[in-house]
């Protein structure tokens, strides 16, 4: 009798398991974009500052002018943010900048504290300016909780895709047989070779399948299939809109008759407790009340920026300008 692995609805978040806090997936397929690279389009009725019904088939989340989430601080965790689709326009309190999407991932280790802005500039002035990103919190164990903040970008270009059987993977972090990405930044859970840490996105082509090796057990492993209609996964049926709770033995997915595309996390527990209040992740609520008394006396290190959302020029192209003044241009 084939054995039966647990399934469950995506719901908005995603639920994620230790190390893993948190998952968003975005899809916004916004329309042309206006000379403040916002929507060409009526804001008239929406509850601009908290609008996170899709209505007209996007969002204006937090933004008032462009769509996205203005200044706001974290501190205790990481923030990856996986663009497939569309732009992110970044600024912080370190005084680093960046645009970046279309394949490009920012990885962000809050530490002891940050703020940061992720606005949606709608580039674009004929339309459209779909977005779709993923944005994943990854804890951090206590001896990392009030490290330095760290702010990387992890370039389409260098990050390995594996091509196998019909299978198209996307290798964001930790390793597939002899295939690494880029190194996280150096106090992530990510960076300990015994974390067993992955993710990854994955795109089948019809009746494609994908093996995931065997693993220390005892780690976590989530499927969520977000696109396609259905996978094989040694019996059970994930259908679309659903994930799966995988355990640490040699599994394979096999494709149904449309194209699909999943995300894949992974990872071996911190196994620390966990206090959270809204942005702010530690291991006590007596460590949550002396953060957020930091984050009154400091601001953390206060917001160098003449607005809370700002976005970058139009023509500014996919960029990172790093805290020490250094650049990059792609």
């Amino acid at each position: 009798m084939p054995e039966t692995i647990p399934v469950f609805p995506l719901g908005f978040p995603w639920d994620t398991p230790d190390p893993f806090l948190f998952c968003v997936h975005h899809l916004d397929r916004y329309p042309q974009g206006n000379e403040d690279l916002g929507p060409d389009a009526s804001l008239a009725g929406r509850p601009l500052g908290n609008d996170f019904t899709i209505r007209d088939g996007w969002r204006m989340y937090h933004g008032r002018t462009v769509p996205g989430f203005p200044a706001h601080p974290h501190c205790g965790f990481e923030t990856v943010t996986i663009v497939t689709r569309g732009y992110c326009d970044h600024a912080d309190s370190l005084g680093a900048a960046a645009r970046f999407g279309e394949g490009d991932v920012q990885w962000i280790t809050t530490g002891k504290g940050l703020q940061h802005s992720e606005m949606f500039p709608l580039l674009n002035p004929q339309g459209p300016n779909t977005l779709e990103l993923f944005q994943i919190w990854l804890n951090l164990p206590a001896r990392s909780k009030r490290v330095e903040p760290h702010f990387k970008m992890l370039w389409k270009e260098d990050i390995p895709i594996i091509r196998k059987n019909g299978a198209s993977v996307r290798l964001v972090a930790g390793t597939y047989g002899d295939t690494t990405p880029p190194a996280p930044p150096p106090d992530s859970w990510a960076a300990d070779p015994s974390s067993e840490l992955v993710i990854a996105i994955v795109d089948l082509e019809p009746g494609a399948s994908f093996g995931l090796p065997e693993v220390d057990h005892g780690t976590n492993r989530r499927l969520y299939l977000f696109e396609g209609a259905e996978i094989d996964l040694g019996g059970t049926r994930l259908k679309n809109g659903y994930g799966a709770s995988l355990d640490a033995l040699e599994r394979k997915m096999i494709n149904g008759e449309e194209p699909a595309r999943l995300l894949w996390l992974q990872g071996r527990p911190i196994g620390e407790p966990v206090a959270k209040y809204g942005p702010f992740v530690m291991n006590t609520e007596a460590e949550i009340e002396q953060v957020m008394q930091d984050f009154r006396l400091t601001q953390f290190g206060g917001w160098p920026w003449r607005h809370p959302d700002p976005v970058h020029d139009r023509d500014a192209g996919r960029f990172a300008r790093f805290p020490d003044g250094s650049e990059i241009n792609k």
